[in-house]
């Protein structure tokens, strides 16, 4: 699992606390999207750790003399930890939608 975020560099025409934000659609469109593109590449990385990790303990229940136990048992690890991370992530972006709901205006 790789959980890496690329930074963001901000347009040569836009100075920092100058009050002006660039369009969404444009920071969409970028190569890290943002907080969104993160967010995307982190479910991918960890659904791809779940996938090697079925696919290695497929290996190892038949018997493949090229996959070791070890290996499995640590990817099966990696796998679990990185959806445990997910769903703490989800359940604060959940809770945080919740709060910002139920604000009085």
């Amino acid at each position: 699992m790789d959980l890496k975020l690329t930074p963001v560099s901000m347009p040569t025409t836009i100075r920092p606390g100058a009050g002006v934000r660039p369009s969404t659609s444009a920071a969409a469109e970028g190569v890290g999207g943002g907080f969104s593109g993160a967010l995307k590449s982190a479910l991918n990385s960890v659904s791809a750790a779940q996938n090697d990790a079925t696919r290695l303990q497929r290996e190892v229940q038949m018997e493949n003399p090229n996959v070791s136990l070890e290996e499995t048992m640590v990817a099966i690890q990696k796998a679990q930890i990185g959806f445990q991370a997910t769903l703490h992530v989800r359940n604060r972006m959940v809770q945080a939608y919740t709060d910002i709901m139920n604000m009085q205006v």
